[in-house]
């Protein structure tokens, strides 16, 4: 709209210019925050439903976002339309500021599809011990972009989801059941048949150890140093540290009270033609 001089120096002119541009700004901002509101309400509709069908809660999360970001845009695109903007240039201006983004930021969309991935195929969840690239750890959330990791130390960890996709992931949560695998050295001067029964007497006072698979105890190595037995029992997932740290000191402890030797790596040294490097003794 073009103004004469005479026009800008009359109030009346200022009214009526800025009551049409005040109210479609008034609209605009109603159509967005009422736009914005009916938006937040219709996610917590959509996941509370998704919750009631025993959807799982972080795909029911993701969801709820994906959704929310979609009724958003729709309300920004509203909004705009009642400021004037062509609502078609609108979209082309949004969809190349978000292919500028997408360009921007290329590793934090790989993270987001490694998201969408974890969460379809949920390799863990909320709970589960994992091992992810060499980080351990309990998983806290799975976000878009990363998922957190409360190590054992009470430490929280960010890994990003692109980096989990791309790495072996270990689940020490995913069975029930997990074997303790022990690698028990005896001297090969103690007597193989009493350290065989101290250790059937330790696994068969053993609790928490499952009666199926059946506990084994086999002679597995004749090792340099030592004759080895392979100790293997099967316990509940959540037993399985504390029981493996138990049965470990027990068994030293045991040993120690029947003179049983827990042998230290030795290694014999031969030195050729050392008698002749030394000095001879007087006859």
């Amino acid at each position: 709209m073009k103004l004469s001089l005479e026009e800008l120096k009359n109030p009346e002119s200022w009214l009526e210019i800025g009551l049409p541009i005040l109210g479609h700004v008034v609209a605009a901002l109603a159509v967005f925050f009422i736009g914005k509101w009916v938006a937040a309400a219709l996610v917590r509709v959509v996941r509370a439903a998704m919750m009631r069908a025993k959807m799982d809660e972080t795909l029911a999360s993701f969801l709820g976002t994906v959704l929310y970001g979609l009724a958003l845009a729709v309300v920004i695109i509203a909004a705009l339309g009642q400021l004037g903007v062509e609502t078609t240039s609108a979209v082309a201006i949004l969809g190349g500021a978000a292919l500028a983004v997408g360009l921007a930021l290329q590793g934090q969309l790989s993270s987001f599809a490694a998201g969408v991935i974890l969460i379809l195929f949920r390799p863990f969840k909320r709970g589960d011990f994992v091992n992810i690239g060499g980080t351990m750890g309990i998983v806290e959330e799975t976000k878009i972009v990363h998922t957190i990791l409360r190590t054992l130390d009470n430490q929280l960890v960010y890994v990003p989801n692109s980096n989990i996709t791309t790495n072996t992931i270990t689940n020490f949560s995913a069975m029930p059941t997990r074997r303790i695998d022990l690698t028990v050295g005896i001297g090969y001067g103690s007597d193989l048949r009493k350290a065989r029964a101290v250790l059937q007497q330790l696994i068969d006072e053993e609790t928490r150890k499952l009666p199926e698979p059946a506990p084994t105890i086999q002679v597995k190595e004749l090792a340099d140093n030592s004759v080895n037995f392979a100790v293997r029992f099967w316990v509940n997932s959540p037993d399985w540290w504390t029981t493996l740290c138990d049965t470990t000191e027990r068994i030293k402890l045991a040993f120690d009270e029947n003179g049983i030797e827990i042998p230290f790596p030795q290694r014999s040294l031969h030195i050729e033609g050392l008698a002749d490097l030394l000095p001879k003794r007087a006859a």
